[in-house]
């Protein structure tokens, strides 16, 4: 029982010991405070001075008046109880009260179940009570219904005023305890709000946004156009955002300095340059710390959107090696091939939420052929799931231990976490070599360091781990995209048959193949092969030839 409770207040300690004085102060406030709920007549509408452009569509997500689809799960709301159903996932609420069909392809078609979807919103979500009342449901859910009705959709009186009731309560509920991008999602509903409303209140709601965005822009926004997160499915999320923002001060001209707007576009291109970076061959994102395909929309989306907005589209990346030094990323690209590496930190200390125990992971595509993987997500809350696909153990790396590099828990914590060490890079002719250690099994007693060199030659990379301390297992894996099958073959070590000729060499010991997932989407599940190898010295490595 002592050692239970000695691990466990040490779990949270290295927890809370990060977290700024508003996460502690601001959760109590969140919990305690409620505001007060103001019922009265919206404010009338300002003058647009430019036409809106149209933003990304999202893929449809109604399929009558009263279902739904999302995160591959379908649902009906039948009811006002429906709402907020006990039997389905909080993520899954959270998106119904999104309202994101209202700009989805061709929404225009289905014009009449929106009108009635907000008409049913606003009769059976009173303030402020349910999954729609919180503050980023209730965020996204502004900008949508101002962005349905600058698309020409007419909210009416009825739904001009329940958006300014809503406005009225997040403005007062602004998640200060969270920050990061919920934060981001707040101000952007108030920026939207202010320039879409006209008078002293929206002035004052548009004032508070641009505030919080000129906090918060060189906050979360790294010298090399990275969301400080470090996630390219939630950097997705915020570039749509900044493109969202620079349309809406486009449309209301005057009533956003010029220069705020000009920075706006200046960011969003150095965005748009780190989410080509980070993008595979076959045109989407990689999957480090909590990323999948269909939440954030898809890169090739995001930049005709930028291209609409007079922005170019992400530099195209070049050959050989681009080093995204601000946020620990490297891509590798040599003809055909492009590699992803992970050299960084889990993210910002304080918000460690999207954080996986990926350090020294990659992964490799050959052409639009994904090779190597991370496993991915496809759930969030606080069960085994999820726990294992934030783990060591579901990523391309080594796992020491059976312990994960960086002590994640629950569904959104993390305890002590790994640094990286002693990166290098060098460029010579005919290789390229990427190298870096990591001291999150300093903590444990044979304060061990895991070291991983990458050498790119010709048409082949070797992937060398050193392992420095005393232990007593270590466990290196390559998990593998589903189209690739692999069959061993014994010799000196291992050789590894994959598709298309490519072959994977194990020195030192055998590797196995075992049967895993691959999690590409939420509520999805896909099998998949991994290469599993035992270190059983002080160095060992693998080869991949192609």
């Amino acid at each position: 029982m002592s050692d239970q409770f000695t691990h466990i207040t040490a779990r949270y300690w290295h927890t809370l010991r990060h977290l700024r004085p508003v996460q502690f102060y601001g959760r109590i406030w969140h919990r305690l405070h409620r505001p007060r709920v103001e019922l009265r007549e919206a404010p009338g509408l300002r003058s647009r001075q430019k036409e809106w452009v149209y933003p990304v569509a999202r893929p449809p997500m109604m399929s009558g008046a009263d279902a739904f689809h999302f995160l591959n799960e379908d649902g009906r709301i039948e009811e006002k109880a429906d709402w907020n159903m006990p039997d389905k996932a909080k993520l899954w609420l959270y998106n119904l009260h999104y309202f994101d069909d209202l700009i989805a392809d061709e929404a225009e078609l289905c014009a009449a179940w929106h009108r009635s979807l907000i008409k049913r919103w606003i009769a059976e979500n009173p303030p402020p009570h349910g999954n729609g009342w919180e503050p980023y449901p209730l965020s996204l859910r502004i900008v949508n219904w101002i962005k349905w009705s600058l698309a020409g959709n007419d909210l009416g009186p009825e739904g001009r005023d329940s958006l300014a009731v809503q406005v009225r309560y997040l403005s007062r509920r602004l998640e200060w305890h969270l920050l990061g991008n919920h934060l981001f999602a707040n101000a952007k509903a108030l920026v939207f709000a202010g320039l879409f409303f006209e008078g002293s209140e929206a002035n004052s709601w548009l004032t508070k946004g641009l505030a919080i965005l000129a906090q918060e822009l060189p906050e979360q926004i790294l010298a090399d156009g990275g969301h400080f997160e470090l996630s390219p499915m939630y950097h997705s999320i915020i570039l749509e955002d900044m493109l969202d923002l620079i349309n809406l001060g486009d449309t209301y001209g005057d009533n956003v300095s010029s220069t705020i707007v000009k920075e706006w576009r200046q960011t969003a291109r150095a965005m748009l340059d780190w989410l080509a970076v980070m993008c595979h061959p076959d045109g989407d994102i990689s999957f480090f710390n909590d990323a999948a395909f269909s939440i954030a929309s898809k890169p090739f989306l995001i930049e005709a959107y930028a291209e609409r907005l007079g922005l170019c589209a992400g530099a195209l990346p070049k050959e050989g090696v681009t080093n995204l030094e601000a946020s620990g990323y490297v891509r590798i690209q040599r003809g055909d091939m492009v590699a992803l590496i992970d050299v960084a930190r889990i993210g910002p200390d304080y918000i460690p939420g999207h954080a996986h125990a990926d350090t020294l992971s990659f992964e490799l595509s050959l052409g639009d052929q994904r090779v190597i993987v991370n496993s991915g997500i496809s759930q969030y809350g606080a069960g085994p799931e999820r726990l294992y696909q934030r783990s060591t153990s579901a990523h391309s790396t080594v796992e020491i231990e059976s312990q994960n590099s960086s002590e994640v828990w629950g569904g959104f914590r993390v305890a002590r976490r790994a640094r990286p060490i002693d990166h290098n890079i060098v460029e010579k002719p005919g290789e390229i070599i990427i190298s870096c250690a990591h001291d999150g099994y300093h903590r444990l007693k044979g304060r061990v360091t895991h070291r991983r060199e990458w050498h790119f030659g010709n048409r082949q990379v070797e992937i060398v781990d050193h392992i420095t301390g005393t232990y007593r297992t270590a466990v290196a894996r390559l998990f593998l995209h589903p189209d690739i099958s692999p069959t061993i073959g014994e010799r000196q070590g291992t050789l590894t048959q994959l598709a298309g000729g490519m072959l994977i060499w194990c020195s030192n010991s055998a590797c196995e193949i075992t049967k895993s997932s691959w999690y590409p989407e939420f509520g999805k599940s896909v099998p998949n092969h991994v290469l599993t190898l035992e270190l059983s010295s002080s160095k060992s490595s693998m080869t991949l030839k192609w």
